[in-house]
C-alpha cells in the first residue's frame, strides 16, 4: 500500500532521518566561517515552515548553554533591535522563500552579521555575491524531511562563532543508533507498530496537540505542520500552562463537534512537575467531554533522544494518516498554488 500512495517516496526521507543528521554532522564538521567583526549579543534565525523549526529545536537543545537571546522569526520582517550586534541566520531550503529573502534584505540594510542555510536559490546568490557565508545542504528533499540539516549545521555555526561549546555533539551521536531502531518499528505496517496503530485511531479526526511552553510545544508544532502537510488534515497545538488560562474554558460550547477532535498529550519526564500536574488535572476535567484523549511519551538516554525520538514518532504518525486517507504524502498542491497566486501579484 505504501508505494501505490507514495510515488515520491516519503517513506525513504523519513526512514533517513538518522543518516541525515550524520550527513549534517560531516557539513558541520567543515564549515568555515568568516569570523565574526562585532561581539554577538543576540541572534535571529529567519525562516518559514521546515526551515525554521530546526531553530527551534536548537532554543530548546541549547536552553541551558545559550548566554546571548535567540529566537526564531516567522515573517517578512525583522524585530526593531536588530543591528551590527545581531547574527541573523536565514535559513529557506530552497532559498527563494519570499518571506525569508525579504528578511535578509532588512537584516543587511540594519548592518547584522548575515549567513545563509540552504541548498541554492536567491537566498545563496544574494548572499554570496556580497561576501557573506553559506552553508550549502542537500536538496531533492521536502523541505520538512530536511529537518537534521534545518538544526544541525547550525549548532556547529553556534559552536565556531564560540556562542556554544560542543557538549551536545556526544548526545547527538549517541541519537542515530537509537533512532534507527526506532525507524525498524515505526516504518512496519502493522499494528504492533505504535505510530501506525495510532494514525489508525486517528486520522478521520482532528487533532489538537498540547506540549509544554518552551519545551515540547516545539514538538506538538511540528506535529501540526507534519500532519498538515503529509496528512492532508487540519491540525492545531498549543501549550500549557497558557491553555490553562484560556483554551480550556472553550472546551464546553459546540459539543456536538468534540467526537470529530482527539487531543494529543505530549508528555515528557523532564516536564515541569507543576506541568505535569495541570497535564493531569486538564485531561480529568476534559474526560467528561465526548472527546477522545491520547498521550504520547517518548523514551530515550537523554534530552537530545528523547526529543528526536519524539519528533522522529511524529513524522511516522503523519505518515501512516496519509496512507491511511489514501493520499500522496509529499505534494503540498495548496502551498503551490498559493506561492502561483502571489507571485502573479508582485
Amino acid at each position: 500500500m505504501t508505494k501505490l500512495f507514495d510515488p515520491e517516496n516519503m517513506f525513504g526521507s523519513i526512514t533517513d532521518f538518522s543518516s541525515n543528521i550524520l550527513d549534517a554532522m560531516e557539513i558541520g564538521k567543515n564549515i568555515q566561517l568568516t569570523p565574526v567583526q562585532k561581539p554577538i549579543h543576540n541572534i535571529v534565525l529567519a525562516g518559514m515552515g521546515g526551515s525554521a523549526i530546526g531553530g527551534d529545536i536548537n532554543r530548546i537543545f541549547l536552553k541551558n548553554q545559550l548566554s546571548v537571546p535567540f529566537i526564531v522569526s516567522r515573517h517578512y520582517t525583522l524585530p526593531h533591535w536588530v543591528n551590527e550586534n545581531t547574527l541573523v541566520i536565514c535559513s529557506s531550503y530552497s532559498g527563494n522563500t519570499e518571506e525569508t529573502l525579504a528578511a535578509t534584505e532588512q537584516a543587511m540594510n540594519a548592518d547584522a552579521q548575515v549567513l545563509g542555510i540552504s541548498t541554492g536559490g536567491i537566498l545563496t546568490e544574494k548572499l554570496q555575491s556580497i561576501g557573506k557565508d553559506v552553508v550549502k545542504i542537500p536538496s531533492g528533499l521536502q523541505p520538512r524531511a530536511a529537518v537534521a540539516f534545518s538544526f544541525v549545521p547550525m549548532l556547529y555555526i553556534l559552536n565556531q562563532l564560540g556562542i556554544i561549546d560542543k557538549s551536545w555533539e556526544t548526545d547527538l551521536v549517541s541519537a542515530v543508533p537509537f533512532l534507527q531502531k526506532l525507524t525498524n518499528l515505526y516504518s512496519q505496517e502493522k499494528e504492533t507498530n505504535p505510530a501506525y496503530k495510532m494514525a489508525e485511531e486517528i486520522h478521520t479526526k482532528i487533532p489538537i496537540i498540547y506540549g509544554e511552553s518552551e519545551w515540547t510545544s516545539v514538538v506538538a508544532l511540528r506535529y501540526k505542520g507534519q500532519l498538515c502537510e503529509n496528512a492532508k488534515m487540519p491540525a492545531y497545538h498549543n501549550e500549557l500552562p497558557e491553555l490553562n488560562h484560556n483554551e480550556i474554558v472553550g472546551w464546553e460550547k459546540n459539543e456536538s463537534l468534540f467526537h470529530s477532535m482527539v487531543i494529543l498529550w505530549l508528555k515528557d519526564e523532564g516536564d515541569h512537575p507543576r506541568v505535569k500536574h495541570r497535564q493531569n488535572v486538564t485531561q480529568k476535567i476534559l474526560k467528561t467531554l465526548p472527546l477522545a484523549q491520547k498521550e504520547i511519551a517518548c523514551g530515550g538516554g537523554n534530552v537530545i533522544e528523547r526529543f528526536l525520538h519524539m519528533i522522529h514518532y511524529g513524522d511516522w504518525l503523519s505518515y501512516w494518516c496519509a496512507i491511511a486517507h489514501g493520499v500522496d504524502p509529499s505534494p503540498v498542491v495548496k502551498i503551490s498554488k498559493l506561492k502561483d497566486e502571489l507571485e502573479s501579484l508582485k
